[in-house]
């Protein structure tokens, strides 16, 4: 068997209150769905965390029409460090998040209507997509983006991540991760001052998009849940760009990493290092976040942008009940009935 990516699982979003934070999340992004929470010492990341262990609280939180969740990440032991520069489109890392919507238009409306902080106006992508730009009231940057990729759909106009925009300095230098580890092509790659983009911090420069998405959807456990995904390359021409979390650590304020559902890790790992992206955290077996299991693993892209790949073992289908589903039997050709995934629901919170 070769590895399966099935698509974005989730992106890590660090912050100082992981609840407080969630509840903005859930009544604007209706993501109302916790897989797990957890309180917990990160003791396989001291390369990232300055070599000393220390201690987190994260929620990971889905949107149940499809996409891709929040692992909503909080430090215990320390007060995350913000970065020291005001961050613009091309320093390299994570710089907003996607999430798709059904009802661009309509929802640009309701998040006006709720006050939130809309910062460029509705614009047609390359690719004649509708989008937009917002941020939360911690700063972090998401783009509402078109999509026709959906799991269920119900009243929320909007469904999970399904990708993000990087930050990178070289372009050229990234696409072979991404085209030859993960299996995603190229949609458009253009270069010029974008009309689109003019509103965000630095957008008026000229530069470098380049737009990938995963060909082979669908597929794994969680493939039918996660849908499509996409990730956007952005490369500035007249400026040296600044790395998003330099001297900074992992779990600081901001996206610490974006993390892909696979199965397979062995096969994996193999590719990765074959390509030049060996794994630099591993946790070899298997993980416990009490209420889910698995195997975890990161690489960095060339900017030391951070990838995280998941193995899920375990998750909770209805806590209520204790009713755990395990899956590292499974065929994993074979997504899990639609039922069986929908069955998560059953833990929504309502505000």
């Amino acid at each position: 068997m070769t590895y399966i990516i099935s698509g974005i699982q989730q992106v890590g979003i660090g912050v100082t209150d992981a609840e407080n934070a969630w509840t903005w999340y859930r009544k604007h992004f209706d993501m109302d769905v916790p897989v797990f929470k957890d309180a917990a010492e990160a003791k396989l990341m001291t390369r990232y965390t300055s070599g000393k262990v220390e201690s987190r609280y994260a929620i990971l939180a889905l949107n149940m029409s499809g996409g891709g969740g929040f692992e909503i990440w909080q430090y215990t032991s320390k007060v995350p460090l913000k970065a020291e520069f005001d961050i613009v489109l091309g320093d390299t890392g994570i710089y907003a998040t996607k999430i798709k919507s059904r009802a661009v238009e309509e929802k640009y409306n309701e998040l006006k209507a709720k006050g939130a902080n809309i910062i460029s106006p509705l614009a047609q992508a390359p690719d004649g997509r509708k989008h937009f730009f917002l941020t939360d009231p911690y700063g972090n940057l998401f783009e509402i983006v078109e999509s026709t990729s959906w799991f269920k759909l119900g009243k929320s106009k909007n469904g999970g991540v399904s990708g993000c925009v990087m930050g990178v300095s070289d372009i050229d230098k990234v696409i072979p991760l991404y085209r030859d580890v993960l299996g995603y092509s190229v949609v458009y790659d253009t270069t010029e001052v974008f009309q689109d983009f003019k509103g965000l911090p630095g957008g008026e420069d000229k530069f470098r998009r380049v737009l990938l998405r995963g060909t082979k959807t669908g597929k794994g456990n969680f493939g039918r849940l996660l849908g499509a995904t996409e990730i956007e390359l952005v490369q500035v021409f007249g400026r040296t760009p600044r790395k998003i979390f330099g001297k900074r650590n992992w779990g600081d304020l901001g996206f610490i990493h974006v993390c892909f559902d696979v199965n397979g890790m062995k096969e994996l790992a193999r590719k990765a290092e074959a390509s030049g992206f060996p794994f630099t955290v591993d946790s070899s077996t298997s993980f416990d976040m009490g209420k889910a299991a698995g195997q975890f693993t990161y690489i960095e892209d060339p900017d030391g942008t951070l990838i995280e790949f998941v193995e899920t073992h375990k998750i909770p289908i209805f806590e209520k009940i204790g009713w755990y589903l395990s899956l590292k039997k499974r065929n994993p050709e074979k997504p899990l009935p639609n039922w069986m995934v929908g069955m998560l629901s059953l833990n929504r919170v309502k505000d």
